[in-house]
C-alpha cells in the first residue's frame, strides 16, 4: 500500500464519518476502511480488533482478510503493541505481573508478552517504590496494619514479593 492509497481511504473514512469517527446516517464503513479508521487513534492487538470489527457487525470472513492483509502491510502488529503497551504501563507505574494479566487479556501470546516485559529495560524495584512513596509517602511504615495495606496495594498493582520488601524497607538498609 502506498501513501496515495493512504490518503484514499483517509478521505473515504472522512466522507462518511463525523469527527469522532462513528457511523453516519446507518451507512456501515467497508471493512479495511473501518480498521484503518480503528488503528489511526492507537495501536491495538489483533484480537483486540477483531472484537471491535466483529462489534460492528462483520462477517468473520471479512475480518480474517482484512486483518492479514494488515499483518502484511504491517499496520497491525502484536509484537509492536505488546511493547507501546508495555511501555505505558511502566509509565503508570505497575508492576510486570499485571502487565502481563492486560497483555493477555487484550490477546497476546504469553510468550510475547513476557518477551515484550523482559525488554522494557525497567528497574521493577525503584518503581515498586517510587509508587510506594507517590501513595503513601517517604516515612517508613511501622505499624503492621498500614504495612499491610501498602503491601495489597504494590501487589494488586503487579509487584511481586521481593520488589513490595524493597519498597517497604528502609532504603539506607539496603
Amino acid at each position: 500500500m502506498n501513501i496515495y492509497e493512504i490518503v484514499y481511504h483517509a478521505d473515504k473514512i472522512a466522507k462518511l464519518t463525523n469527527k469522532k469517527g462513528y457511523e453516519m446516517k446507518g451507512q456501515l464503513l467497508p471493512i479495511f476502511d473501518q480498521a484503518l479508521s480503528l488503528l489511526s487513534y492507537r495501536e491495538h492487538a489483533k484480537k483486540e480488533l477483531e472484537k471491535k470489527l466483529k462489534a460492528k457487525g462483520y462477517e468473520e470472513e471479512e475480518i480474517n482478510k482484512t486483518i492479514l492483509k494488515l499483518e502484511e502491510i504491517n499496520y497491525l502488529n502484536d509484537k509492536r503493541f505488546a511493547e507501546i503497551f508495555v511501555r505505558s504501563r511502566v509509565s503508570k507505574p505497575l508492576g510486570a505481573n499485571r502487565i502481563l494479566q492486560e497483555l493477555m487479556q487484550k490477546g497476546i501470546d504469553n510468550q510475547l508478552a513476557k518477551y515484550a516485559i523482559e525488554n522494557a529495560e525497567a528497574d521493577w524495584f525503584e518503581l515498586a517504590l517510587q509508587l510506594k512513596v507517590r501513595r503513601f509517602g517517604e516515612n517508613l511504615c511501622t505499624d503492621f496494619k498500614e504495612k499491610g495495606k501498602q503491601s495489597r496495594y504494590l501487589q494488586y498493582r503487579g509487584f511481586n514479593f521481593d520488589q513490595i520488601k524493597y519498597a517497604l524497607s528502609p532504603q539506607d538498609e539496603l
